[in-house]
């Protein structure tokens, strides 16, 4: 993330975690749970709690732990490579509830051989939770890799109610 590009952050403490949201002048740039793997460095970042759109993130954030909110609707500024967009784009379009494999999103991006790069991208989602990441599933269904820790993933598809 171009680290001057961001106008303002601010912390949430989730029913799983503290979290960090990012906006720029375009939208929520980041959300991340703090220490997650590949985390930004926020400490050049302005904090700002009362800003519009990061209160925003949070009254949404909330009323997804509650069960209140499915789907969310902020604007977004995922920077990242053409295909990193092409697969946070993807992962938009899956359900609440539902869920794919990273085998799945290959081919659903015409990239079938493409499993290992896809993964690298879904882990390098910097809108977590927003841009579902953790919707995808390893092959056979198997709860492979997060960034926020396969506990959260778990918790996250409870939520959801794609795991009983």
């Amino acid at each position: 993330m171009n680290r001057n590009a961001v106008r303002a952050c601010t912390h949430y403490e989730s029913p799983l975690g503290r979290m960090l949201l990012a906006a720029t002048d375009r939208g929520l740039a980041g959300l991340w749970f703090v220490g997650q793997r590949h985390g930004p460095d926020a400490s050049a970042w302005p904090e700002d709690a009362r800003h519009p759109l990061l209160q925003q993130g949070i009254a949404q954030l909330e009323e997804y732990f509650a069960g209140r909110r499915t789907r969310f609707d902020l604007p977004l500024d995922l920077q990242g490579t053409p295909f990193q967009q092409s697969v946070w784009t993807a992962l938009l379009a899956i359900p609440p509830g539902g869920t794919t494999s990273y085998a799945q999103l290959g081919r659903q991006l015409g990239r079938p051989q493409a499993a290992r790069a896809i993964g690298a991208a879904v882990g390098r989602n910097p809108v977590s939770i927003v841009v579902p990441c953790h919707r995808v599933l390893g092959t056979g269904g198997g709860l492979t890799g997060y960034a926020g820790g396969l506990e959260r993933k778990t918790a996250l598809l409870r939520l959801e109610g794609a795991l009983m």
